[in-house]
């Protein structure tokens, strides 16, 4: 063999540093953090829909990892938001994200929702809601007039249009839930607009600094009311929409307590099938319009050329049902509900798909093992790095939701399982009834099963430091 040249040795030398430096430049260095509110995984493109129009977050989801089986803590916005924000599956104890990337010298920046704000309530007023200040260096709200924003109102349970602004179901009035609005003019006076406007100064302000910077921008649409411009609902006209599948005996073998407050049978929405489908054009409307603002903040990152330096998250804080069992709103331990988009795209990380469970409680030490952060003792979540390496390893055997009555549920593979406080309980085999129809529970051929799945449950409860029932939760479930 001939021996190599002094000039190839060089060559291979200054390769090579070529190569630690190219390591150097794409090191995760900051975090985005980007969520929206009341949105349920089935309704983005990147989970399936084939109505809606989110090719930002589809954009997103094709350069990270897209996690299929991710699952929220909390089934209304005040819990699962504590749970993600402190990697805690109940309450208030813990360090906050925020507080441990201050404690390693991050700036930590709050734009709009984060922790809980009353929806519209806050926003009308343009308050910090439950927001925990240390958290933050900086926090900033995105005001908005919601339902009382000029255009075509409607309120679809009971068959109202008016432009009219007088009279409109808003802040913790009843049917406020069924309220949308088609505004004129560009969406610009709107929370999530302002929300991305910060959230692009920020950026452009804290990109360039020698300091990382973790920034958390929180939209509130498709929460209601939903309210966007006239031309994201004209993309989606009635006649396109079809409603989800409904049994006439669905509720038979639900327990009480795995009712939604709100039904197709108790409110007066079961009478207006036309305008149940209006309003799924108008939650669709609002997605559209958040994920434009989405497609705002992550092309101003490319444009500080940011990305190959910031690790990026995508999440809903919990589903919602549509009129899925009947069934409207949140609250529930549901599929429609504890199911989330959950989207990480960290530069280093081949992008994918990935069918191992994940919760929510598992974003901070993610992305605190991303940018080499270490995390406090009180992190209950698991990191899934693992993952974004291999979507094919496995973190969790199963998700677990605390409800905010008391209630429990683990989903897994093949089963999902809910406990109630009053010891009913309803068990679903998921590969053979997705869509939740058939309630095996109290059928003798599954008692085994159930025996199992309990048993399950309570080693989660258990882990997580939790007894049946868990203290009240706060206010803050809007």
């Amino acid at each position: 063999m001939k021996s190599r040249s002094p000039l190839f040795a060089v060559l291979i030398l200054l390769l090579s540093f070529a190569s630690l430096g190219t390591a150097a430049e794409s090191k995760i260095k900051n975090v985005l953090f980007l969520i929206s509110d009341d949105l349920k995984a089935s309704t983005l493109g990147a989970y399936g829909d084939q109505i809606v129009q989110t090719p930002n977050i589809d954009a997103l989801a094709r350069q990270g990892m897209v996690f299929q089986r991710g699952y929220c803590q909390g089934t209304t916005c005040g819990p699962s938001r504590r749970s993600f924000m402190r990697s805690r599956y109940w309450g208030e104890d813990g360090i906050t994200m925020g507080e441990n990337f201050i404690d390693h010298g991050f700036y930590s920046a709050r734009v709009g929702k984060i922790f809980h704000m009353k929806v519209p309530g806050d926003i009308v007023a343009g308050t910090d809601g439950l927001d925990v200040p240390e958290c933050w260096t900086e926090s900033f709200n995105s005001a908005g007039l919601e339902a009382h924003t000029a255009g075509l109102y409607s309120l679809y349970n009971y068959d109202i249009e008016t432009t009219s602004l007088k009279d409109r179901a808003s802040t913790a009035e009843h049917d406020r839930w069924f309220v949308s609005v088609q505004s004129q003019g560009d969406g610009s006076d709107q929370p999530d607009f302002k929300t991305a406007s910060k959230a692009i100064e920020l950026i452009r302000e804290h990109g360039k600094s020698d300091k990382p910077f973790f920034i958390a921008a929180g939209f509130v649409r498709p929460h209601y009311p939903n309210v966007a411009p006239t031309q994201y609902f004209d993309l989606y006209p009635p006649e396109d929409i079809t409603l989800p599948e409904t049994r006439a005996d669905d509720l038979d073998d639900v327990p009480e307590l795995g009712h939604t407050k709100v039904t197709s049978v108790n409110d007066p929405i079961g009478l207006y099938p036309e305008n149940q489908k209006k309003f799924w054009g108008s939650y669709y409307a609002t997605i559209t319009y958040m994920d434009d603002q989405v497609g705002r903040v992550m092309a101003e990152l490319d444009r500080q050329g940011l990305r190959e330096s910031t690790a990026v998250v995508f999440i809903g804080d919990h589903g919602y049902h549509l009129g899925e069992h009947f069934f409207w709103q949140k609250s529930n331990l549901h599929e429609d509900v504890t199911r989330i988009p959950f989207i990480i795209s960290a530069p280093g990380y081949a992008p994918g798909e990935s069918m191992s469970f994940a919760e929510l409680a598992d974003i901070y030490p993610t992305v605190s093992e991303l940018v080499g952060v270490s995390v406090p003792d009180t992190v209950q979540g698991k990191s899934l790095v693992r993952l974004l390496k291999n979507p094919q390893a496995k973190v969790r055997n199963e998700a677990f939701t605390v409800g905010n009555n008391k209630d429990f549920a683990i989903r897994g593979a093949k089963w999902a399982y809910m406990l109630y406080k009053d010891d009913t309980h309803e068990l679903y085999d998921m590969q053979k009834d997705p869509k939740q129809f058939t309630n095996l529970a109290q059928e003798p051929a599954y008692a085994k099963t159930v025996t199992a799945q309990r048993k399950q449950l309570e080693a989660r409860i258990k882990a997580a430091g939790l007894n049946r029932p868990p203290p009240s939760p706060l206010s803050g479930d809007a």
